[in-house]
Formats: structure tokens, C-alpha cells, sequence
């Protein structure tokens, strides 16, 4: 169970704290529920029953795991698939997945693909584009609350780390 003040993985959300832990009913059930808001937008509430096995809810990487999830970059990523079809639907898989090994190779694999692409002045397709920031919006937010740093300085620690012959 966690507790006020955690910082959690929560969904499609990302990094979210907790601020509350309270009882609710709802159609004349009580359950207990947490209370969380994204750390990119303090606004949105969001109340999850305690018990809930319909949600992924994830502590945080620690220290040590995040500068192992930076180091990743220096390896090769996955596999390049040409067909943006099959690409596309391949890596929403992993991504649905959850395997976050699996998801870093993929990060790395479009970060990688994207400096190829400025390095030949094109552009990557959108939906690689899409992909690789909906990857870097949940994975790097966690590196940085990790890290106690910014999303910006993940990102130019992994661009760093990334060998610049690809």
C-alpha cells in the first residue's frame, strides 16, 4: 500500500503523488481510495480505489535503477522494422505490454532513429514522433523524480550516453 506523499507510476499519467488516502462511497459502497494528481498537472485529481486491480500503479524506480536505465542507451535498441505498418503496431505492443526493459530498447531504438533523421535532415515519421514522446513523457518524468533533476536534463544525459556513430 502507499502512502501520502509517495510518488507513483500511475497509467498513461505518468509520475503522480498522492495526496490523500480516504474513504469514498459511491452507489452506497465505501471503499478506501487514493487521491493523486500527474506532477505535470497538479489540477487534475484523480481518486483510485486502494483495491483496484483495473489500474497499473508502480513505485518509482530508485537511484540506482535510473542511472542503470541511462546507461541502457549506450547498447543498441531493438530491432528497426521498415514497414511502418508492422512497426507501428509492434511497438504499441510493447508499449501496452509494460515491459520496461523492453520499452527502454524501444526509446533508445526511436531516439536513435530520430538523430539519424536530423543528421540527414528528414524528418522521422509521426507516428515514431508520437511514440518515442508518449515513451519519453512517462519514462524520463520517472528518471528525473528519480534523480531529483529535470526532464531536460535526462534528456541531455541520453542524448549524451547514445554513441554519436549510430
Amino acid at each position: 500500500m502507499f502512502k501520502i506523499g509517495d510518488l507513483i507510476i500511475y497509467s498513461t499519467h505518468g509520475v503522480c503523488k498522492i495526496d490523500d488516502i480516504c474513504e469514498k462511497s459511491y452507489r452506497d459502497v465505501t471503499r478506501e481510495y487514493y487521491v493523486l494528481y500527474p506532477i505535470e498537472d497538479p489540477n487534475l485529481l484523480i481518486s483510485v480505489p486502494v483495491d483496484s486491480d483495473q489500474v497499473v500503479m508502480l513505485d518509482i524506480m530508485d537511484q540506482e535503477e535510473a542511472r542503470k536505465v541511462i546507461q541502457a542507451f549506450e547498447e543498441p535498441g531493438m530491432e528497426w522494422i521498415e514497414d511502418a505498418k508492422i512497426r507501428n503496431k509492434k511497438y504499441n505492443n510493447i508499449i501496452r505490454g509494460g515491459d520496461q526493459k523492453a520499452i527502454i530498447k524501444l526509446a533508445n531504438t526511436l531516439m536513435r532513429k530520430q538523430m539519424e533523421a536530423k543528421g540527414n535532415k528528414e524528418r522521422m515519421y509521426d507516428q515514431d514522433q508520437k511514440m518515442l514522446e508518449y515513451i519519453q513523457g512517462i519514462l524520463f518524468q520517472e528518471l528525473a523524480a528519480s534523480l531529483e533533476t529535470t526532464v531536460e536534463n535526462i534528456i541531455d544525459k541520453i542524448n549524451a550516453t547514445i554513441p554519436s556513430k549510430i
